[in-house]
């Protein structure tokens, strides 16, 4: 079955806690999930809170950056809420992106050396870049974008790739078909991609701006993918104390 709600994949880690209940005469049952929707942000004023949704997309997978790979990405989380304007037209608040570093194997010098040493060591942590339109249409899941903050003792903190007025655009494309695992809660799976994408050099990294960017590859305007496998759940705003 194919989803035909906004579907983003990225680019997102769900706050997952597993609760079980364990009788005194009986074996426990499976757990449930119990899914964290304390991100999701408030609607606009005269929204029919009952027609508006919070999604919840959580995904990791793997990520090329100008000629590095990132084999093992951290989950990320991204929450927004979608639904229809008083004046009928299609509507989007923002909530948050939440997502661990991911670490980029050989640290800064591209090594086995580097791995093994915390002070060369090299990760990325994924923060949303300001625009995104989470509509789909078709196997196109909408737009968002992100930045990436190049983490390591050496580098300062505002060592970032896609700052600014550059971030980078994600535009992922549904692979295969959507499966839906539960109805209640609703929880659907699947998995994206998208090699199109253009990925900036690396700024305020200091003396250290060009070794990330020989180290990366970047800017790189071809050769960039990320791969992602996600799922997202949702809850009407009716079902919800934020409004």
């Amino acid at each position: 079955m194919k989803t035909t709600t906004a579907g983003l994949a990225l680019a997102a880690a769900l706050a997952l806690t597993i609760t079980g209940a364990a009788g005194a005469s009986a074996a426990p049952g499976p757990a449930a999930p119990a899914y964290d929707f304390s991100d999701c942000p408030a609607i606009p004023a005269g929204a029919d809170a009952a027609r508006w949704k919070c999604e919840l997309h959580t995904a990791s997978g793997s990520l090329r950056l100008g000629n590095r790979d990132v084999p093992a990405l951290a989950p990320m989380t991204l929450t927004f809420a979608e639904g229809p304007m008083p004046d009928g037209s299609n509507g989007q608040v923002w909530g948050s992106l939440r997502g661990k570093p991911s670490t980029v194997p050989g640290g800064l010098l591209g090594n086995a050396s580097a791995d093994r040493s915390p002070l060369l060591g090299l990760s990325l942590q994924p923060e949303y870049g300001g625009r995104s339109d989470f509509y789909s249409v078709g196997d196109s899941m909408g737009f968002f974008t992100l930045r990436y903050r190049a983490v390591s003792p050496l580098l300062p903190h505002g060592c970032t790739i896609g700052a600014g007025d550059t971030p980078i655009e994600i535009r992922l494309k549904r692979v295969g078909d959507s499966e839906r695992v539960s109805k209640n809660p609703p929880v659907i799976k699947y998995a994206a991609t998208d090699t199109e994408f253009d990925v900036p050099a690396a700024t305020g990294c200091g003396p250290m701006t060009r070794l990330v960017n020989d180290r990366l590859g970047l800017p790189a305007t071809t050769g960039n993918k990320i791969t992602l496998s996600g799922e997202y759940t949702y809850k009407t705003y009716d079902q919800l104390t934020v409004r």
